[in-house]
């Protein structure tokens, strides 16, 4: 395998051809901020808060995308980083409500984390502010868009499985949006609650309902559970607080597995001390139904008789 020799913050770096610079940076034990960047997903390069200096380009370079090459110079952390991560996280938090105080995010917010680290205390800029209604209309899933940095993975993620797509950026400029078909709510799309797309978001705009007020990040111990609904073997986490299971949510999904709202349930029904009842899209409404129907056991049954 042919390697390239590069230079990160004085440090000499060898790693494969065609490893990215954030993956060449961060295996060397440097740390990079990264919002829109996703594995399953990579080479987006949107949010631009990973951006690192490297000698020679006429501009800071997003390191989730540049790939690293023989000789290359890189400075991870240099003012001109920092001066720049510290404008983009200006720039979100101009448009971002600050009530991390009861925020179901806080402490597990990416946003909230960033700026710590780069003391961005406040919003410092003026101008219009967005101001969407909050959507709880679906019974699993709380949707803040105020909350909303754009960073578009969970459009992608949602978009990774085949004919599924619930969720696209609509319109333009400052009106840009996460939104299903039509600008409507959640409840009313063709979503079918898997989860995916409140695994991967980096802040609170996306958050399990049945959790909400719940726990705070720091407060729950989390152990990976195997779904055995089907043979995918989708991987979540068992949520515990004071050894009491709260919860059951979604890992960052890989391989475009689908993951679905009927394995989630069922582990839900299996490890929670106090599951939530069950609810199904019938028509356009969501009704509260039996966990025997929300798992689909009334129609096996059915097909073994």
């Amino acid at each position: 395998m042919s390697t390239v020799a590069l230079t990160i913050n004085g440090q000499e770096v060898t790693v494969p051809k065609g490893t990215r610079l954030l993956d060449a940076a961060t295996g060397a034990g440097f740390f990079i901020p990264t919002f829109c960047h996703d594995e399953n997903s990579p080479n987006y390069g949107g949010c631009r808060i990973c951006v690192v200096e490297v000698k020679g380009a006429r501009n800071l370079v997003a390191s989730c995308c540049a790939e690293a090459l023989d000789g290359m110079v890189v400075e991870t952390e240099s003012e001109a980083v920092v001066e720049a991560r510290k404008t983009i996280l200006e720039l979100m938090l101009a448009n971002h409500p600050v009530d991390c105080l009861t925020c179901d995010k806080a402490g597990d917010c990416r946003l909230q984390d960033y700026a710590f680290r780069y003391d961005v205390k406040a919003p410092t800029l003026g101008g219009e502010r967005k101001d969407y209604e909050f959507d709880d209309s679906n019974p699993y899933i709380n949707r803040d868009m105020n909350k909303c940095i754009l960073c578009a993975k969970c459009v992608r993620t949602c978009q990774d499985v085949e004919e599924r797509a619930v969720i696209s950026l609509a319109y333009r400029g400052f009106n840009t949006k996460v939104a299903p078909a039509l600008d409507g709510n959640l409840a009313t799309s063709e979503c079918v609650s898997c989860g995916r797309c409140v695994s991967v978001c980096p802040v609170g705009a996306l958050t399990y309902k049945s959790l909400s007020g719940k726990t705070r990040s720091w407060e729950v111990a989390k152990e990976q559970v195997t779904c055995t609904w089907c043979d995918a073997g989708c991987q979540f986490d068992l949520l515990r607080k004071n050894g009491k299971a709260v919860g059951v949510v979604a890992k960052a999904p890989s391989e475009g597995r689908p993951l679905c709202l009927k394995g989630r349930l069922g582990l839900e029904l299996r490890y929670n001390d106090e599951p939530m009842a069950p609810m199904i899209k019938k028509g356009d409404q969501y009704v509260e139904v039996s966990w025997a129907e929300a798992l689909g056991l009334d129609e096996i049954i059915e097909k073994l008789k």
